[in-house]
């Protein structure tokens, strides 16, 4: 049997693992955001203290860099749920609308896979930072700690990317996608 496109005026289902997904997504991003603004918050303080006089915060260079190192990973789900990430279609635009959307489940899992394998390898330089016990100069701070919120944003973007690619690979899966 073949396989057609829903036309825009369709709707299909909204999968409960997608929603699911968008919030954990969001909120990831939430706690990035949150944390960037509370360092950029702690810069500005800190300069505005030195300018009166007042001596700066100790180790506030420290806190932006650890505050970046360990964020930038969780804006990454939330930008492949929206399948935000640069897509090329120049060379695909003459195929069919069934066989563009198979070949972008096709990157799609190479893009989970991409994923992974990074999750993968903070896995292990986390553990590695661990059993080292590398401290920041000033703050003294686990540098390990900056592993885990861009563990968690690699992985978390492997499962939205896997499981964005099921159903554009196949019919099987649509009733889990949100449009």
């Amino acid at each position: 049997m073949a396989e057609r496109l829903p036309n825009e005026t369709e709707q299909a289902p909204h999968g409960r693992v997608f929603l699911i997904l968008q919030r954990v997504c969001l909120g990831a991003a939430g706690v990035g955001g949150a944390v960037i603004f509370a360092a950029s918050i702690t810069v500005a303080a800190s300069v505005i203290m030195r300018n009166l006089g007042l001596g700066g915060i100790r180790g506030d260079f420290e806190l932006v860099e650890l505050a970046c190192a360990a964020c930038a990973s969780l804006f990454l789900p939330l930008c492949q749920f929206n399948k935000g990430h640069v897509m090329v279609d120049l060379f695909t635009l003459w195929l069919s609308p069934l066989t563009q959307r198979r070949m972008d489940g096709v990157w799609t899992l190479l893009f989970a896979f991409g994923w992974a394998f990074l999750a993968w390898r903070l896995s292990v330089g986390l553990g590695e930072m661990h059993e080292y016990g590398d401290r920041t100069m000033l703050l003294r701070a686990p540098v390990w700690w900056v592993y885990l919120p861009a563990l968690f944003g690699t992985a978390l973007s492997a499962v939205v990317a896997f499981l964005q690619s099921l159903p554009m690979l196949s019919h099987a899966f649509r009733a889990m996608e949100v449009r």
